[in-house]
């Protein structure tokens, strides 16, 4: 009759914390108030502009090539000749290449370190002017 007695308990006090948990997190997301809009990654007036294919050679190896085609998405008020920025940013992708070493750029985490490597000097040359640099397709032979 104790051990029945005490479950009863137990479970009334069980239930009670569980109601009273749910009562006090449904009030805190209802007084939150909910974001009208997703935020977009790109707003206002901007362009994209697909670069030139970039082959070359990989550091320290004559038999390791690599290609690379790639986009630029930049703001389209700039004051610069879109062209002009997609050659230098061309350019630059082609020196950066250089001097990665194909263990540099095997497997996801080195696509990934290659893609931020690029976009932060990519933002940096231009002085902001170049949002991301979208990696379309990079091949090793």
């Amino acid at each position: 009759m104790l051990t029945f007695l005490s479950a009863l308990i137990g479970g009334g006090f069980g239930i009670s914390i569980v109601s009273n948990i749910e009562k006090r997190v449904e009030d805190k997301y209802r007084s939150n108030p909910q974001p009208s809009a997703e935020a977009r990654p790109y707003s206002g007036d901007i362009a994209i502009r697909k670069l030139a294919p970039v082959v070359t050679n990989l550091a320290g190896s004559e038999t390791d090539w690599v290609r690379l085609e790639a986009s630029i998405v930049y703001k389209g008020d700039f004051e610069l000749n879109p062209e002009l920025l997609a050659a230098e940013t061309r350019q630059d992708v082609l020196a950066y290449l250089r001097t990665v070493t194909l263990a540099q750029i095997q497997g996801p985490s080195g696509l990934l370190h290659v893609r931020e490597d690029l976009n932060e000097r990519v933002k940096i040359r231009s002085k902001g002017a170049i949002q991301e640099l979208v990696l379309e397709s990079l091949v090793v032979q």
